[in-house]
């Protein structure tokens, strides 16, 4: 870490959405020809379709770094946070929102491009969600939206994989990576998707062997990122990459790595009713225990605490107070 005191302990990086989240079954999903679990990149009009024909659902600041930001707020965390919405209500929401989180975001509005973007989540009743996602304005984020200075007063910089598709994004989470690094920060990203990684795979490998020192990624994302079939192989390559890894493996807990450390972490018990937003809340957790210079174990509990108290009810943010939940884990 830097000598200088950090202002944050985490500036997030990611697809600036509104999520809306609705319960349905799977009668709907097969209707509208949505594949189960899975993440569709949709245009304006289809989400306008989608939008009308969904349950009402609830609306709220999202996209996966903005969770992660939110949930790491709660935790106590001091956090910022860049992304693009449009000057319209939706991009209002999102401010007004994530604001009441406790994330500081100065980005700038777009004026007169793209909507403000919206991630359309059906959640089944076996807890499994489908997202459908018009990233609106989230694709004008470029290299002049990256606020060095603020990226330079923050602890950690956490990068969410879903806003790697634009090219313009790539060169924004290099400049922000190098701009950490050159005031002796740390560098996070979460692969976010294995399908996104399957897109990109060559760039993440560039990305994650020579900008990122903690990377978060679940079961089947970092065997898509190494193009292995055995988990315990991926995350000893992802070992020899990054100086530290997180990997999720759902009920059955997570594993971290950092250097010769090998450290296993229990799933926390709980009923799963929407699995939206774990993985988010397990990186909230561990970065907001990881800034504060917790143990590794007692991390990936923060991490595992939190991702349990997300996927018990619908929505991506937490409705108990974490503080409490977490207050008794000890290093």
């Amino acid at each position: 870490m830097s000598a200088t005191q950090p202002r944050f302990d985490i500036i997030g990086i990611g697809n600036a959405i509104v999520d809306v989240v609705s319960p349905t079954d799977d009668q709907f999903l097969s209707k509208h020809d949505m594949r189960k679990g899975g993440m569709a990149l949709i245009d304006s009009d289809a989400a306008d379709i989608l939008y009308g024909a969904m349950p009402t659902g609830a609306e709220s600041s999202g996209g996966s770094a903005a969770n992660t930001c939110a949930v790491a707020a709660a935790l106590g965390a001091r956090v910022a946070y860049l992304g693009k919405v449009a000057a319209d209500g939706l991009g209002a929401t999102f401010r007004s929102d994530i604001a009441a989180a406790g994330v500081h975001f100065p980005t700038p509005a777009l004026e007169g491009g793209l909507a403000t973007a919206r991630c359309l989540i059906l959640v089944t009743p076996d807890g499994q969600r489908t997202m459908n996602t018009f990233l609106g304005a989230c694709v004008s984020f470029g290299e002049a939206d990256v606020d060095e200075a603020l990226v330079a007063e923050s602890a950690v910089l956490y990068l969410e994989g879903y806003l790697f598709d634009p090219p313009a994004a790539q060169a924004a989470f290099r400049r922000a990576a190098a701009a950490a690094h050159a005031a002796g920060r740390r560098v996070a990203l979460s692969l976010s998707d294995a399908f996104c990684v399957d897109r990109h795979r060559a760039a993440f490998r560039e990305l994650v062997a020579e900008s990122v020192d903690i990377l978060f990624a679940n079961e089947s994302e970092i065997c898509s990122l190494y193009e292995l079939g055995d988990f315990d192989a991926a995350a000893e390559a992802a070992r020899a990459d990054v100086a530290l890894a997180a990997l999720t493996r759902s009920e059955e807990g997570s594993v971290i790595l950092r250097g010769a450390e090998r450290v296993v972490v229990s799933a926390e018990p709980t009923k799963v009713v929407d699995t939206t937003g774990a993985g988010d809340a397990y990186a909230a957790g561990f970065l907001a225990g990881y800034t504060a210079g917790r143990s590794l174990a007692a991390c990936g509990r923060l991490g595992s605490v939190a991702a349990a108290e997300v996927i018990s009810h619908y929505g991506a943010r937490p409705v108990a107070n974490l503080r409490a939940l977490t207050a008794s884990i000890t290093d």
